[in-house]
């Protein structure tokens, strides 16, 4: 997700802020800190040298002020990008459960067909066991020669393989056929299967 990206980069970039912001703020801090002890110690007598000192850390007291207030307002943006980088991280954890499921389901339907084909190209293994030679030869010729269909259904007088209707004198040959006799399209030379809607 582009905006996660683009989230986990404003979060860095705001933690590295923070962190500078710190890393300015505490020497300051600590200047003052001395610089009071020294007031407080008595340690500066000279009144210019003393006034200039709490002077000075009047100064450092705004300064300190202000670093505060911008590592505040970082804090701020830090807290509402890593609230974003939460959400963003749910809906990809979301997502990403989704389509493990998915994935999980489209493995098993493949299985299943899988499984499956195995059971057809047996059964296949044996009805071909129990056809002519000549005629599954002829089959498989036919079939490397139409997209993989060697045989097709007669349906409304019609062959579904090439989807040419049969001429009359055809239907006639058909219809005066041996039910065991194999039939062949004259169009495209596909074994038609009859059926009770073959029209004959």
């Amino acid at each position: 997700m582009e905006k996660l990206v683009e989230t986990d980069t404003r979060v860095s970039d705001l933690e590295r802020a923070q962190r500078k912001a710190e890393a300015d703020l505490e020497p300051v801090r600590q200047r003052r800190v001395r610089d009071q002890e020294r007031i407080d110690g008595g340690a500066v007598t000279d009144p210019k040298q003393l006034s200039a000192l709490i002077d000075e850390v009047s100064h450092l007291g705004r300064r300190i002020g202000e670093l505060e207030d911008a590592e505040l307002e970082v804090m701020g943006e830090l807290e509402e990008a890593q609230a974003d980088q939460a959400r963003l991280n749910e809906q990809k954890s979301a997502i990403e459960d989704r389509l493990r499921g998915w994935m999980a389901r489209r493995d098993e339907q493949v299985a299943e067909i899988d499984s499956s084909l195995g059971d057809q190209d047996t059964e296949r293994a044996a009805l071909v066991a129990a056809l002519p030679a000549e005629l599954v030869a002829y089959y498989e010729k036919v079939r490397s020669g139409h997209d993989g269909l060697g045989a097709a259904a007669l349906v409304q007088r019609r062959c579904t393989g090439c989807r040419i209707e049969a001429n009359a004198a055809d239907l006639r040959a058909y219809a005066a056929a041996a039910p065991e006799e194999v039939l062949r399209c004259e169009e495209c030379g596909r074994i038609l299967v009859r059926t009770p809607e073959s029209g004959l």
